[in-house]
């Protein structure tokens, strides 16, 4: 072998042992019934996304995973018996913690992981903080979506609901929670129910294509997966909440048009109004000019109240002609939904903490303003007060004194005549003058 052979066989076998670029491993994991039941209806519209269904229910697992592209997972089989929770929390934690181990293997080596349950049930509200703090140890961006139930489903569904978000949320990098009871905005309140959850269900297919689309999608611009992490992770508490939408759209409908329908899902209880991050892609025909993309983008901008950190993808794709296709993935929604649930209790401790201390630095400048003013002001007055009533009844007391010596003859008759009794009666007055506070008396 020549020298020459040589040197091109070592670079070959140096390209083949370098590692080719890894693609994002995302995996979307339904947890619960209702859970797998979603999971089961957006994985055929859903390419290049990984799908696994968690329940303690065998026969459900069975049925969804005979699809080949989900994974499916009954636990819990020693607690449960292969069956239901019964709308007991506590149960589907156990099962959880029975298997948790074979969970790991599902969230292994997976970059994004989005757990989406219908919150108010056993298995899906009570496994869901175990699984999810499994997932957030295994190094993943773990992103939630939720439903809540109906309102007449009853409030104990609903305090169950609450209870799983409160206790799922501190391993949750973001987390999307949309009421069931929105879907009537959607659709007829005579929809069959199965329909009208087919439409959330769609909807819900459609938000995660777009997501899909704008991380994996090559473009003019792209957004890769350190957008992703950038965007979605260091949020605290209410500022986990997250807006998820796709829509198409004609460029003749104007851009306006456009950004109101992308960022106004009826299906949210919250908006994108000051968001502090945004990923946001846009996708249309090779005839999409500068001007639309550019005032697509300055009307999404103008709702997110202007501070947010907004990254944008740019991509053309033939099937997209004079249509246009816009993605929003918004983190740090500020919303009071669900803030006091998604408030964790170390950041309460903080606050009830820092009150204190507020009150503390405000009370003892403020106290000793008032004690100078009253001591200075109030107490000298009082003093010179007393000393004059004093003095005033001593001279009363005196010419009191001074006249029962003498004598006085009652002459009724000459009454209005008689100086002695003009004095006595000016002597009475004079006393009940001073049997008043100094700031009562008035003199003529």
């Amino acid at each position: 072998m020549s020298k020459q052979q040589k040197i091109i066989k070592t670079k070959k076998k140096r390209e083949s042992e370098e590692e080719p670029i890894r693609e994002i491993k995302i995996r979307v994991v339904g947890v619960g019934g209702g859970g797998g039941l979603i999971v089961s209806s957006i994985s055929s519209s859903l390419k290049k996304v990984l799908f696994a269904v968690l329940n303690t229910d065998s026969r459900a697992v069975n049925e969804v995973a005979k699809e080949k592209k989900i994974k499916g997972l009954s636990f819990g089989g020693q607690v449960t018996g292969g069956l239901g929770t019964g709308m007991n929390p506590e149960l589907g934690k156990k099962a959880a913690e029975e298997d948790i181990e074979e969970a790991r293997a599902i969230f292994k080596d997976q970059d994004i992981i989005i757990f989406v349950s219908s919150l108010g049930g056993g298995t899906g509200s009570g496994a869901l903080p175990v699984f999810a703090s499994c997932a957030k140890e295994e190094g993943a961006l773990v992103y939630g979506v939720f439903t809540l139930p109906f309102s007449f489903e009853g409030d104990k569904k609903m305090n169950i609901a609450k209870k799983a978000v409160k206790e799922t949320s501190p391993f949750l990098d973001a987390i999307t929670i949309l009421p069931n009871e929105k879907i009537f905005e959607l659709v007829d309140k005579n929809t069959p129910l199965k329909e009208a959850l087919a439409v959330m269900n769609k909807n819900l297919a459609e938000s995660l294509e777009g997501l899909v689309e704008t991380i994996y999608d090559t473009g003019l611009i792209n957004i890769d997966f350190a957008d992703v992490r950038t965007v979605l992770e260091n949020k605290k508490g209410p500022r986990k909440i997250t807006y998820l939408n796709t829509i198409e759209g004609n460029l003749d409908d104007g851009a306006k048009e456009i950004v109101r329908r992308v960022v106004t899902n009826p299906l949210y209880p919250y908006t994108i109004s000051n968001v502090k991050g945004m990923l946001f892609n846009i996708t249309g025909g090779r005839d999409i000019g500068l001007t639309d993309i550019s005032s697509i983008s300055e009307n999404i901008y103008e709702y997110t109240g202007g501070d947010a950190k907004v990254i944008l993808g740019i991509k053309q794709k033939t099937k997209y002609k004079d249509k246009v296709r816009v993605s929003i993935l918004a983190t740090g929604c500020e919303t009071d939904f669900f803030a006091e649930e998604l408030t964790e209790e170390k950041e309460k401790e903080e606050k009830k903490e820092e009150e204190p201390k507020k009150e503390e630095k405000k009370k003892p400048k403020r106290k000793a303003k008032k004690t100078k003013t009253k001591t200075k002001k109030n107490k000298e007055p009082k003093k010179e007060e007393e000393k004059e009533i004093e003095e005033s009844e001593k001279k009363n007391k005196d010419e009191i004194t001074v006249m029962s010596k003498e004598e006085v003859v009652y002459q009724p008759e000459e009454k209005a005549e008689n100086p002695e009794d003009d004095q006595e009666k000016e002597i009475l007055e004079e006393e009940k003058k001073w049997e008043k506070p100094s700031f009562l008396r008035r003199f003529k």
